[in-house]
């Protein structure tokens, strides 16, 4: 494992934002060329995606996906270890970089013994933080052209104890999408307020009833979570009432369906709101991320490889309530996201000071390479 802890190092230190992993997918070609895929396929998607693919010994029956991500986040690191980030501002915060790792050690598995009767693609998946890079790859002919009939992927869990197998049935994440309402009104003097259109009170108001849209409790109907993200209105300037504001949210529910009539439910409060209050709405949705919505079956096959390699595994009640793009996969093929506990007592994704455990590498390969042994039996 020397040379894949080396190179998820390597590429904790040089970290790229989403649609600009350019050096992050040579890194990975570059290694992936030492363990001779059958087929490398590159610049999918947003331009950075790669496919390696391993053709089966003998006649494939089934084509198999794996998938992991190349992008980071926009934060500061602040931890200050020999590998940390070298670029400011940016950062694996989400474990991407480990991600990449599993993959990587996937390959080698695969480059030393190939399935009988299944082709297996590894994805490297761009721009899964800004949700744009499972659709890219989605849309991509050349991604078309593989048609697989069975898709996977996995994130690391801080919380959970290490090496544990997290699964679920159904909704694994929920889906999120972001909400942006302008409100054009018009400008007026600050001691003459009437003569304009000020949209404060419209946003109160919008706050205020997208407030009563909220219900946290994931046990009960409708689950959802609604986030203000921003607001803006006007300027420091005394002697002016604002003509202009916006109002950004983020808004999440646990299927697919749920989260189309709360978007219609949503834009009609913010419409309605708007004019009631003289002002000229226009609402836009931006990140959008489907929900996982895990076949059984395939949960079925992690369950089975998780007890072959006896690995502790937790069933969930609830899904995650954060989004990841995956989700276009399984809406579109059968197939599943699992988690693996990365620690009980690390900082949590996205945190300032999150690393992914190299300890948990291996785990992720090899839980990859069972299923792929247990799809290549059937």
């Amino acid at each position: 494992m020397n040379d894949i802890l080396a190179l998820r190092k390597n590429l904790h230190q040089n970290p790229e934002l989403s649609d600009k992993e350019f050096e992050t997918a040579k890194s990975i070609s570059s290694f992936l060329k030492n363990y001779a895929p059958d087929q490398l396929i590159e610049n999918l998607g947003t331009g950075t995606g790669i496919i390696a693919v391993y053709q089966s010994e003998k006649t494939a029956f089934k084509t198999v996906m794996f998938r992991c991500e190349l992008d980071a986040l926009p934060i500061q690191e602040t931890n200050g270890f020999a590998h940390k980030s070298r670029i400011d501002e940016v950062s694996h915060k989400c474990g991407h970089d480990g991600h990449m790792s599993i993959m990587c050690a996937l390959a080698k598995k695969l480059h030393a013994k190939r399935m009988q009767h299944t082709k297996i693609l590894l994805l490297f998946q761009p721009a899964e933080e800004n949700g744009q890079g499972a659709v890219a790859i989605f849309n991509d002919e050349n991604f078309r052209k593989l048609t697989p009939d069975l898709v996977f992927a996995l994130h690391n869990i801080p919380g959970a104890p290490m090496h544990e197998i997290i699964v679920k049935d159904h909704t694994f994440t929920c889906a999120v999408n972001s909400i942006i309402i302008k409100l054009y009104g018009k400008t007026a003097h600050a001691g003459e307020p009437q003569n304009g259109h000020n949209p404060a009170v419209a946003i109160s108001e919008i706050i205020q009833k997208f407030q009563d849209v909220m219900q946290s409790d994931p046990a009960k109907e409708k689950f959802t979570v609604m986030t203000p993200v921003c607001i803006k209105m006007g300027t420091p300037d005394y002697g002016v009432s604002a003509g202009y504001g916006e109002v950004h949210y983020t808004v999440r529910r646990a299927a697919n369906k749920e989260m189309k009539e709360l978007e219609q439910e949503l834009e009609t409060i913010a419409t309605e709101t708007a004019l009631k209050r003289g002002l000229k709405p226009e609402i836009m949705w931006t990140q959008s991320f489907s929900a996982n919505e895990n076949d059984p079956a395939a949960v079925d096959l992690i369950r089975k490889a998780a007890g072959s390699l006896n690995l502790n595994l937790k069933e969930m009640e609830f899904p995650f309530s954060w989004g990841e793009d995956f989700g276009i996969f399984t809406e579109h093929y059968k197939g599943a996201m699992f988690g693996v506990g990365s620690g009980e007592n690390t900082p949590a994704l996205h945190n300032p000071d999150y690393d992914f455990p190299d300890e948990i590498t291996e785990t992720g390969a090899t839980m990859f390479y069972k299923i792929s042994q247990l799809i290549d039996a059937q």
